[in-house]
């Protein structure tokens, strides 16, 4: 075991505050990471205030990990000490279900393990990147493209591919029109997908604050959601809806603005049930899904995507005493549009 410095959550609710914890020796199929960087997500702070549920503690979140290959292990063939690459969510899965075997380990039908508040297949809890280094299997590390810089790539592994995913599932393409609900951590890298993508992209936000960043981030068209006649004009619109935000929407207000066969994909998460009438779905043959991250293979491919498109996240980067400051600016949305931590601070 080695000991190294993160940012930890004691107890639930509780302000994170640096100490140490213990890595696992690299073992044979393992590469040692520096994290040179880490992005706040706002799954992070529900986790560490048990917004999801009971949780594991101490917590040492961060689920968006750029760094460099230190060492590997003697069995690993897919990177070598130097290369640039990241972890995601998730740092392992059971590898044999149907799930896991199709490229699709988000979906894990025993769970993955995720890469903070999780149980390892060794037993441990594992810790996540508001560390100086992680270790992890190869199979759950992906290779940063050259043309991203570290700091602007962090947030990809998670609000990247979490958009990236439902884009491309959906079918957000030239001549579809899409709909991207938030301008946050999530929503920014939607519409620069969305808009890569070729799409024809709204952004639908509580008020028009936004409204300048979202159009120069690729948006065509910039909507309030507080003004009534927004629903009127843009119903029967949208080839897909993706909503980012965690509040309960109103979602047959949503699901009104779809055109017959239209979907609307939530991958914002609420702590709390949401209602539905379920004619609001019936009347019109649309699709409510849902989406969780991507798998590792798709995850690569969106880093790959965002590179040829010059696509990184708009970040404000911050150092490790900062992060209790970032996430009650997190909650209180003011950030454009993630924060990063600058792990050398750590």
């Amino acid at each position: 075991m080695t000991t190294v410095a993160a940012y930890a959550a004691p107890a639930p609710k509780a302000p994170l505050e640096r100490t140490t914890i213990e890595r696992r020796e690299v073992r044979e199929f393992d590469v040692l990471i520096d994290i040179k960087f880490a992005g706040i997500c706002h799954s992070d702070i529900h986790q560490a205030q048990e917004g999801w549920g009971e949780a594991i503690f101490p917590m040492v979140p961060g689920h968006e990990i750029a760094g460099v290959v230190s060492a590997v292990g003697s069995g690993v063939t897919k990177f070598a000490v130097g290369d640039r690459v990241g972890v995601g969510c998730m740092v392992d899965s059971c590898r044999e279900c149907e799930n896991c075997k199709a490229g699709r380990e988000q979906y894990c039908v025993q769970g993955n393990v995720p890469t903070y508040n999780g149980i390892g297949k060794d037993g441990e809890p594992t810790y996540g990147g508001y560390s100086e280094n992680v270790v992890v299997d190869e199979n759950f590390v992906v290779r940063i493209p050259d043309g991203l810089s570290l700091d602007v790539a962090a947030p990809l592994l998670c609000a990247g591919i979490t958009l990236y995913s439902p884009l491309r599932r959906f079918g957000a393409g030239p001549g579809k029109k899409v709909a991207i609900v938030g301008l946050g951590g999530l929503g920014h890298m939607g519409v620069k997908i969305a808009h890569a993508l070729g799409a024809e992209v709204t952004v639908l936000s509580q008020s028009l604050r936004k409204q300048e960043d979202g159009l120069r981030l690729g948006a065509d068209h910039y909507y309030a959601t507080s003004d009534p006649k927004t629903f009127e004009e843009l119903a029967g619109t949208f080839d897909l809806i993706v909503s980012t935000v965690s509040a309960p929407l109103d979602f047959n207000a949503y699901l009104s603005l779809l055109k017959t066969e239209g979907t609307l994909a939530n991958v914002g998460a609420p702590e709390e049930p949401v209602s539905l009438n379920l004619f609001s779905v019936i009347g019109g043959g649309k699709t409510l899904a849902g989406s969780m991250i991507g798998g590792i293979a798709e995850t690569q491919e969106m880093l790959d995507f965002c590179a040829e498109h010059g696509l990184g996240a708009e970040i404000e980067l911050i150092s490790g005493d900062q992060i209790n400051e970032a996430y009650e600016r997190v909650q209180a949305s003011d950030v454009r549009y993630r924060f990063v931590i600058d792990a050398a601070t750590i």
